[in-house]
């Protein structure tokens, strides 16, 4: 799942990790450089229009077409002459540019497999949907949702988030080098069908060592088993992986089986996007109306509530305030579900309630250990508390158990970078693909300053605002949980150098 790097003359370039190497050694290359080299390098040879070049450097931003030349020209100058005495990057009248090098394409960037843990581990791949239905392939997906819910739950078991076996949906590879990736031995795999009441699974354990079968069956239930087949399924792999079945404190299952379908599909639009939380909040409402007993869409609507998503205009103090009352609402349904217990503590910590909130933290890792969003979330909290090595550890802890990650877990481990003075580090989180987004600038504007680039870091601030008009630091500082007077002045500081406004 790594990204390709490029090889042409003395260069190896790894967009993913953002850098460039001459002969082994780093280049300083801008962000907006690297993004157009990584285009010219995805494609030698060929023409690329300007327009083209632009949205890859400038994505999303209307730019002036002279701010591409200045770059192309940077661009020249950095890399020097090819080995013929010609340029890398020729001009195409009226068109565009071409990138003349001859690219190696190395593929990813050698992370080497990741050491097993000291417990049975195990990623459930997404179950195979039978038939073309998008109906099917949903009612697959919470399949495989909640299996990994139900397994992570056990102590003695290490389990992988669903962001990362997801990424492996629909892609064929070899199991073995899914494991390798993983960092796991076991894999759980299968497929689903759901049809004239019914619901047919199958599901198979694997051994990704030895490539033994260690377990494989057949479900066909009624439709209203489903939940059925989820805790034998569950119980079937503890007992094989660990020898014995240990039980776990029963989920509170939804009654509903539509309002658990309507909360499926909002999982799948629950990310950074406004238009799509909002759909989202949509389907949890109708779920929350056809079964007011079920915990999971409360959940998912505070955190709708309190991104702001749910009305255009961005979060307020009404809607925190109604964010915080869901999340309760939520925990008290199910006290037992560790998800609901994380966001609570979230929300409670910038609440400023910080022993309840510190006690829901411990609550929720103590229901899942392998809960990565909690310990993503922990992070951050423990981070403006002024614990950095703690935040540091946190969030190693979620990338463990959640390798390939939503991209605020790279904002979560850039800020906790940027607090341990480890800026180089934070630069280099936070322009990866997965993280360079707005929210993320005034971080990656802070390290620039930091480390002196100050040109950098205040293009980086002026972007952060273009799409923030109304920030400054102060109230900035006022909402964010801080509750440590050094650390919280160690990003103001930054801040102050990057140019944002008090």
């Amino acid at each position: 799942m790594q990204g390709s790097r490029f090889a042409f003359g003395p260069f190896v370039l790894d967009p993913g990790a953002g850098t460039l190497l001459r002969d082994g050694a780093p280049v300083a290359i801008g962000h907006r450089g690297l993004k157009l080299l990584a285009a010219f390098a995805g494609r030698p040879g060929e023409i690329l229009g300007k327009a083209e070049l632009m949205d890859a450097a400038w994505p999303g931003t209307a730019v002036e077409e002279g701010n591409l030349t200045v770059q192309i020209t940077q661009l020249r100058k950095l890399l020097g002459p090819a080995a013929d005495g010609g340029e890398w990057i020729v001009t195409v009248p009226r068109v565009g540019y071409r990138f003349t090098g001859a690219v190696e394409r190395l593929g990813g960037a050698g992370r080497g497999p990741l050491p097993l843990p000291d417990k049975p581990s195990i990623a459930v791949l997404p179950f195979v949907s039978v038939g073309n239905d998008p109906e099917q392939e949903s009612f697959a997906d919470g399949l495989t949702e909640d299996l990994i819910t139900d397994l992570s739950r056990n102590a003695g078991l290490f389990v992988i988030a669903r962001n990362s076996v997801f990424a492996y949906k629909g892609k064929a590879m070899d199991v073995r080098g899914i494991a390798r990736e993983l960092g796991v031995r076991y894999l759980l795999e299968g497929s689903a069908r759901r049809a004239a009441g019914r619901v047919r699974v199958n599901a198979q354990l694997v051994d990704a060592v030895s490539g033994d079968h260690l377990w494989a069956e057949r479900f066909d239930r009624g439709l209203d088993d489903i939940f059925a087949v989820q805790d034998e399924v569950t119980g079937r792999i503890v007992e094989a992986l660990l020898g014995r079945l240990r039980a776990t404190p029963p989920r509170k299952r939804p009654r509903n089986l539509e309002a658990y379908n309507l909360c499926v599909r909002a999982r799948k639009l629950m990310d950074d996007q406004p238009q799509t939380a909002r759909e989202a909040h949509l389907m949890l409402t109708r779920a929350v109306s056809l079964d007011p007993g079920y915990a999971e869409p409360y959940r998912w609507l505070a955190v709708n509530h309190w991104m702001g998503w749910v009305h255009s205009g961005g979060p307020t103090e009404s809607s925190r305030s109604t964010a915080l009352e869901l999340a309760h609402k939520a925990v008290a349904i199910d006290p037992d579900d560790a998800g609901c217990r994380w966001v609570l503590a979230y929300l409670l910590a910038y609440a400023r309630r910080f022993a309840e909130a510190d006690a829901e933290f411990a609550r929720a890792i103590e229901l899942d250990p392998n809960e990565a969003d909690a310990w993503a979330a922990l992070s951050d909290i423990a981070i403006l508390a002024g614990r950095v090595e703690e935040g540091l550890e946190h969030i190693r802890k979620a990338f463990r158990l959640n390798p390939f990650p939503a991209g605020w877990y790279y904002l979560t481990l850039g800020q906790a970078q940027y607090a341990a003075g480890d800026y180089d580090a934070a630069v280099e989180t936070l322009r990866r693909d997965e993280t360079y987004r707005t929210s993320s600038r005034r971080f990656l504007a802070a390290s620039l300053a930091q480390l002196g680039r100050l040109d950098e870091a205040r293009a980086e601030a002026e972007l952060f605002l273009v799409a923030n008009p109304q920030f400054t630091i102060r109230h900035w500082a006022e909402s964010e949980p801080f509750r440590d007077a050094a650390t919280l002045e160690h990003f103001v500081d930054g801040f102050r150098k990057a140019g944002l406004p008090e």
